[in-house]
């Protein structure tokens, strides 16, 4: 059994598009894998079928049903919030413990690669003291972190690092996804990242209508994920 973690510089970076590509492209392989996105914000139940544990799901071939969305994503809420702000409005909080068991639990019944996606950025807070940053240091799993091609991006994705850095956190790579209209190319901003980097595996992921098993960039990752243990 291993774990990675995936996680993003911000929200509606990319995090589940490259999640699902990495799925698709392993079950192509052969490979056995499973994935859990535990918080979810801004999760419509009235349309399910669009949330990103569906997508999830999808990728992993198994069926897309309500309960089937309840099992990999536990805490679910309505308003387009960090988790601790949504859960307030719903008179619901999350309890931080619960979370760690959940993951450790998913991580033991599989036989293969978990994923574990988080839920917007690296310091997006889940309660009133704690953060996804403070999920993955306790979860202690290669972390890949997904950023866009925007203009600002450079200067969120090194801060991030550095972050991570100070939490010992191993990094198994940094995905580029590009963001859509952006000024700068994605080919700079790679390389600009990469250049600042310490030597961090960095792969540029050119944007795509699907997250399909084909494209190299979700070989690569695969790859690196397959070294980071």
């Amino acid at each position: 059994m291993s774990v990675v973690f995936v996680t993003a510089t911000g929200t509606d970076i990319g995090k589940t598009f490259v999640t699902a590509g990495v799925i698709r492209h392993i079950r192509a392989s052969g490979g056995a894998i499973a994935a859990v996105k535990p918080i979810v914000s801004g999760f419509d139940p009235h349309a399910w079928q669009d949330s990103d544990p569906a997508v999830l799901l999808a990728a992993l071939g198994r069926p897309a049903t309500l309960e089937e969305v309840e099992r990999i994503a536990p805490w679910r809420f309505k308003a387009p919030l960090s988790p601790d702000m949504a859960g307030r409005r719903e008179g619901r909080t999350i309890q931080f413990r619960d979370v760690v068991e959940f993951c450790r639990n998913a991580a033991a019944a599989q036989r293969g690669l978990l994923l574990i996606e988080g839920v917007g950025g690296i310091m997006v807070p889940l309660d009133e003291r704690r953060t996804v940053l403070d999920l993955m240091s306790v979860l202690r799993a290669p972390v890949i972190l997904v950023a866009g091609s925007y203009v600002g991006t450079i200067s969120h994705t090194l801060t991030a690092l550095e972050v991570m850095a100070r939490r010992n956190l191993d990094i198994a790579a940094v995905v580029v996804s590009e963001s859509e209209g952006s000024a700068a190319s994605l080919e700079e901003t790679a390389a600009a990242i990469a250049q600042f980097a310490d030597a961090i595996d960095l792969i540029a992921l050119p944007r795509l209508a699907t997250a399909t098993s084909e494209h190299a960039a979700f070989a690569q990752i695969a790859g690196l994920i397959s070294g980071s243990f």
